[in-house]
């Protein structure tokens, strides 16, 4: 339980280093390939094993880990563009309701068992997203402005899937710290393409701030996937009970820090999701 509230922990945190980026005016971009070169960087310090790459080249999990690492830094841009158009507490919603994705291949391809009272937590777990992330003065959507939230959900339920499926048929209980890092290390790559391409179009315009901004990212990003996959491993929950318990408790946090950081409002609804976040925790760890 300790891993999961770790992992709550750091990914909330990530929400609010993407808003900060949007108020000192950081090129996300930039700071987004520094960070997974840290996340790199912490999770083979963290590896207590020998790094032989021809080695983890062979390993059942190293291509899945490449196309994790393609799919990641797509999805973190869109997760940072969300964030700054829409707010925290939006992005945070767009990314968190996806949830819905691993629940539902946990029960098919695992074949895990939900009692009616987990599956009623979930139910409120997603009525929860919903009314906390409601703005009073937006009644009317644009085809435009959804765009980017069904892009968030769509990827980060597939990748809350892919890394229950390695984390299941692939990993070992050492291999995580590596297998993170791996993940980070090709989406790093996968940056300094994006970063080739701006410096061949003389747009390439990166500062000091920006450096220092992806640092600051990359320690909490790794975290949030280390503790996740350590969580997973936890024989106690079932994978839809701590996707729920995660993404749930990640919206109400991101929620709260931006009435104190932000000073965001909220409105009644708002409140009441947050009530319905609390309940769906409590039936979907308790039952």
């Amino acid at each position: 339980m300790l891993h999961l509230l770790f992992s709550v922990l750091c990914t909330t945190l990530i929400f609010i280093i993407f808003k900060l980026f949007d108020v000192y005016k950081v090129q996300t971009p930039y700071a987004i390939v520094v960070n997974y070169v840290v996340a790199f960087t912490v999770g083979i310090l963290l590896y207590g094993g020998e790094v032989n790459f021809t080695q983890l080249s062979g390993s059942s999990w190293f291509l899945g880990a490449m196309g994790m690492g393609v799919f990641f830094i797509l999805i973190f841009n869109l997760m940072a563009k969300a964030s700054q158009v829409a707010g925290v507490a939006v992005a945070s919603v767009a990314t968190k309701m996806s949830l819905v994705i691993p629940v539902v291949i946990g029960v098919i391809l695992y074949q895990e068992k939900l009692s009616a009272l987990q599956i009623t937590g979930i139910l409120l777990a997603l009525a929860a997203v919903y009314f906390t992330s409601i703005k009073e003065k937006s009644l009317t959507i644009s085809k435009k402005s959804l765009l980017l939230p069904i892009l968030v959900f769509i990827g980060s339920g597939i990748i809350d899937t892919s890394m229950k499926y390695f984390e299941e048929r692939h990993l070992a209980k050492e291999e995580v710290a590596i297998f993170s890092a791996m993940v980070f290390v090709f989406a790093a790559l996968s940056g300094f393409v994006f970063i080739g391409f701006k410096s061949i179009q003389g747009r390439f315009k990166m500062n000091i701030k920006d450096v220092l901004a992806g640092i600051v990212l990359g320690v909490p990003n790794y975290f949030s996937i280390y503790f996740l996959i350590k969580a997973l491993q936890n024989e106690g929950l079932s994978s839809a009970a701590i996707f729920t318990i995660n993404n749930v408790a990640v919206v109400m946090l991101c929620t709260l820090l931006g009435i104190l950081i932000f000073k965001e409002r909220l409105s009644l609804k708002n409140w009441g999701g947050i009530a319905l976040a609390v309940l769906s925790i409590i039936l979907v760890a308790l039952f």
